[in-house]
């Protein structure tokens, strides 16, 4: 059985950094595809960011690019997102999410199997 426990999140204050963690169990990461998304009230869930868990595939919403980093630790099975220069509307719950295997990084939430709990993450202006 596959879980994905995130931690991190928090409140913060426009312009700092924080990051979140996604742990995986039960999942081989050899052709497996993992993302970030986030939703925030009254809005869509969308792709933040992801990668496959092998390789070098990743994606960025171009919203994000420049500020925020994935990366991966298959070891102990964790993807990590650094987020920085945060900003009001990255304000959101942020979901880590699972797919056992992919071609590149699927963008819909739909094409993901597994799905973390959310962490909150806040920043006041």
């Amino acid at each position: 059985q596959v879980q994905l426990v995130e931690s991190g999140g928090g409140l913060v204050q426009a312009g700092d950094s924080l990051s979140v963690s996604c742990a995986a169990s039960g999942l081989t990461f050899d052709y497996a595809a993992m993302g970030w998304f986030r939703q925030a009230p009254g809005k869509e869930r969308e792709l933040v960011a992801g990668l496959k868990m092998s390789g070098t595939t990743t994606y960025y919403a171009d919203s994000v690019k420049g500020r925020f980093t994935l990366s991966r630790d298959n070891a102990k099975k964790t993807m990590y997102l650094q987020m920085n220069s945060l900003k009001p509307e990255n304000t959101a719950v942020y979901y880590c999410a699972a797919r056992r295997t992919a071609i590149g990084v699927p963008r819909r939430a739909d094409k993901y199997s597994y799905w973390g709990q959310g962490t909150q993450v806040t920043v006041s202006s």
